[in-house]
């Protein structure tokens, strides 16, 4: 979805009369005085300093959603119009903004997660601002003490399971993710290729937070024996190879902690309880961030985007827009996310700096271990 500024035509009409009223022979100063139409005294034309509008570009992955009407609204409050860019996925935006980065395409960047945020900040990428809003988020997503990022969302990449089929067939849900690879489980479950997927690289790191970077590999190679199916992105692996929500025959698949609600949010009619269940042991917590881009000539303006980005109403259309979590403590969450959403109490984590330092190599490494 594209949203784009608004013209402000009626004040660039203004603009074009009040040049050609200079512009006017100086006799006609002393013409009859003007009808109440010419003096504007009642009209709603806007003041002198919002006759100019700023647009921002403000760079996206491709799954950035806004409310319509909460945009607009910021636009109106603060006449800053907002152009979106969407860039790709998460990895593809970052890349993208570091090698456009002595000629940004943006003002503002949303949408580099915890995965990738030791790269964007290695490249310098980013304009401190501490923004007034953050003293209504939740520290624990502050991963940058120098604020050059500001945290926006948060979510969990989590393995889901199809309640039905594990009903059905009498089978136990997996505990750990060790489980998986016992034989119980074989040829049931689905994942994402890390190298080309942002959830199927979340749950890559998830594993390496779990076995160690000694153990992960061996865990892999055990999963290819239990016949794991490996896609490139998340839509194949859930919606064509996930037996709650298509004809595929996996019960288990890589998805996130808010797909149980979204599964019913969809739903005609809503069903008393979500198709699909979460297993909390699997989750790996994502915080997704915005900064405002170096370079850009409207650093003010972008200052009070980022504002907006963590303002009560942008965060709290969050859960049904983008299905992710807000990150300011005061939100509200819609029903349906508060009686199906999961929030693991312990989810398995890595801090930015040491994903930076492993990533790519594990990323290499998987991909010899399992497409081999």
């Amino acid at each position: 979805m594209r949203t784009r500024a608004r013209t402000l035509a009626g004040a660039t009409a203004l603009a074009m009369l009040a040049a050609a009223c200079q512009q006017q022979d100086p006799a006609a100063i002393d013409d009859p005085e003007p009808t109440e139409d010419e003096t504007g005294a009642d009209d709603m034309s806007p003041p002198p300093d919002t006759i100019e509008q700023t647009t921002l570009v403000l760079m996206t992955h491709d799954s950035f959603d806004v409310d319509e009407e909460v945009l607009a609204a910021f636009t109106d409050e603060s006449g800053i119009g907002v152009d979106l860019a969407p860039a790709g996925d998460a990895g593809a935006t970052v890349n993208q903004a570091i090698l456009t980065r002595d000629a940004p395409l943006g003002d503002v960047l949303f949408g580099v997660d915890n995965t990738f945020l030791s790269r964007a900040l290695e490249a310098d990428l980013f304009v401190a601002y501490e923004s007034p809003e953050l003293e209504q988020v939740d520290e624990q997503f502050v991963l940058d003490d120098e604020h050059r990022v500001t945290p926006v969302t948060r979510g969990d990449v989590c393995l889901n399971y199809d309640r039905a089929w594990f009903e059905e067939n009498d089978v136990p849900l997996p505990d750990d993710l060790a489980d998986l690879t016992d034989e119980a489980y074989a040829g049931r479950l689905a994942v994402m290729n890390p190298a080309t997927s942002s959830p199927g690289l979340a749950f890559l790191l998830a594993t390496v937070e779990r076995f160690g970077e000694d153990g992960y590999l061996d865990f892999w190679e055990a999963l290819v024996d239990n016949d794991v199916l490996v896609t490139d992105g998340w839509s194949e692996a859930y919606y064509d190879e996930f037996s709650a929500t298509g004809e595929g025959d996996r019960p288990l698949v890589v998805s996130y902690a808010s797909s149980p609600p979204a599964e019913v949010y969809y739903a005609d009619p809503p069903p008393d309880e979500a198709p699909t269940g979460v297993i909390e042991a699997s989750c790996f917590r994502q915080v997704e961030f915005a900064g405002i881009l170096q370079g850009t000539e409207h650093e003010a303006e972008a200052r009070l985007l980022i504002d907006f980005l963590i303002g009560p109403e942008f965060q709290e259309q969050l859960p049904l827009t983008m299905f992710v979590f807000p990150v300011r403590t005061d939100a509200s969450l819609p029903e349906v996310f508060e009686t199906h959403a999961v929030l693991p109490d312990d989810p398995l984590e890595l801090a930015p700096e040491t994903i930076g330092e492993g990533r790519d190599a594990w990323i290499e490494a998987w991909t010899s271990t399992v497409l081999r």
